[in-house]
């Protein structure tokens, strides 16, 4: 016996049609591309996607929802690895795509802001800075697929947080729509402004749980006028964590990137993506490669002698077994992609189980030693998918199958056994069990398990105040 359509969703879903255009409210067809996860792993059931043109227009559909107590799941490019926004399996949740945000607003170069709209594409955004000779540093694997609004939403962070932090300290002003349908017009850019409450702050990282960000205003800098690239083999993640020493007395603000990438990690790339060169692949007494990034305001002359002087200092100090330099920009561009590809690789190699954690720089090489022990004596023949941000702290420490075994029977039997023991180590040396994903609805309950209950009382006040009928993204970040 068919369903019968619940009243009050017909008349929402006609609201929302008459709101934002019958084109842009999507409720049959193929909507994979909203329903599922980046990874793959959860697939939803939305009531509808609903696409609207302008910040007035979200308003309007939030209100619509509020009046109907309709849970709504903002979502952006849909890269997150967190499951923070995909709509659960029971057809009542509205998926708020905001990919058609897609203005430029203003570009102030005396102030060194730009103001976007939150579906704007990352790319698009460093390209619009670029044309104005200018630099937008936020940089990420999924730059060409991510929107500004959800790397302001999960507080992304990529490879140049070591000099520009993470999407939180590029952002200075914020339009966000409430959970009642109202709008904060927050787009002053200025440097200071202690007037109460940093809602900005508070509203970055919210994962859409506290309010819908619609555009944002963010700073600018003046293009590098040398970028110069190196790749090193160090021989222990000691040697490497002394390498980052160095680096910070030779180049001081000029070093943008510092990445750290396991062999195993290398090898999985040039397995997989054989047309890649990987320098230094399988060198015996180098299990680590780094590389680094410095950029120059003076000239590449200058540059150039900087990097050469902290190799020749890592060379003598025993820190690098060997190095290269890239000798151009495409080189450049090719060392970077070749460790943009490490999650590619990996995937092609079968399921695996991620985490993207973050430990006080001292203590990751005890961090790594303990927990690469841990898990091999707990799971034999389980291999190591170590890279990351070492200069910020933060690793994708992720793990894969046994060579011989089958990764869905791995992640069906062992991945809550191994989640359980990194986040307990990661615990135990003061880091944190999400650096730059997010918590969404996959950690979840780990931030119970993990926060005090000190901070989690203030956090469900929080969402209470701004969200009390909880339709904004509900289940992720706090449960219930």
């Amino acid at each position: 016996m068919p369903s019968v359509p619940d009243p009050s969703m017909t008349d929402l879903l006609d609201t929302l049609r008459q709101t934002v255009g019958a084109a842009h409210v999507l409720t049959e067809g193929d909507l994979t591309a909203w329903e599922q996860d980046w990874r793959r792993r959860v697939r939803g059931k939305a009531l509808a996607v609903v696409r609207p043109g302008s910040t007035a227009e979200v308003a309007a559909v939030v209100r619509a929802c509020a009046a109907t107590r309709t849970a709504i799941v903002p979502q952006g490019g849909n890269t997150g690895l967190a499951v923070g926004s995909t709509p659960d399996a029971s057809g009542t949740q509205v998926v708020l795509s905001l990919t058609r945000l897609q203005a430029v607003r203003q570009i102030d170069s005396d102030n060194l802001t730009m103001t976007v709209e939150a579906g704007c594409i990352l790319q698009n955004v460093q390209a619009a800075a670029r044309e104005a000779g200018l630099l937008f540093p936020l940089s990420l694997a999924a730059e060409g697929s991510c929107t500004i609004g959800g790397n302001l939403g999960t507080n992304a962070g990529g490879t140049q947080v070591l000099r520009y932090g993470n999407a939180r300290d590029l952002c200075l002003g914020l339009e966000v729509v409430t959970a009642q349908g109202e709008v904060w017009d927050g787009l002053k850019g200025l440097r200071k402004d202690n007037t109460g409450y940093d809602l900005r702050h508070l509203l970055i990282g919210s994962e859409g749980t506290l309010g819908i960000i619609t555009a944002a205003t963010l700073k600018l800098f003046p293009l590098p006028a040398a970028r110069l690239t190196a790749w090193a083999a160090v021989p222990s993640m000691e040697q490497a964590v002394a390498l980052l020493g160095l680096a910070h007395r030779y180049l001081g603000a000029g070093l943008t990137g510092f990445e750290v990438m396991g062999q195993f990690a290398l090898e999985l790339v040039g397995k997989h993506m054989p047309q890649l060169r990987v320098p230094f692949l399988g060198l015996a007494d180098a299990p680590w490669c780094v590389l680094l990034e410095n950029s120059d305001n003076e000239s590449e002359a200058h540059a150039r002698e900087r990097f050469e002087a902290l190799l020749e200092a890592a060379l003598e100090a025993g820190c690098v077994a060997d190095a290269v330099v890239a000798e151009s920009i495409a080189q450049a561009q090719q060392l970077w992609h070749v460790r943009e590809s490490i999650p590619l690789a990996q995937a092609e190699e079968g399921l695996n189980i991620k985490h993207d954690i973050s430990v006080p720089i001292s203590r990751i090489p005890a961090f790594v030693a303990h927990t690469d022990a841990l898990l091999q004596r707990e799971i034999p023949g389980v291999r190591l998918v170590n890279f990351g941000h070492l200069g910020d702290g933060n690793l994708h420490y992720n793990v894969q199958a046994p060579a011989e075994g089958d990764p869905k029977a791995f992640l069906r039997d062992h991945e809550a056994q191994v989640n359980h023991l990194v986040y307990e180590a990661v615990a135990a040396f003061g880091g944190s069990f999400s650096a730059e994903h997010g918590v969404g609805e996959l950690k979840a309950d780990k931030l119970a398990l993990y926060q005090s209950p000190a901070a989690l009382g203030m956090m469900r006040a929080v969402k209470q105040a701004l969200d009390p009928l909880g339709i904004l993204n509900p289940g992720r970040v706090l449960r219930g």
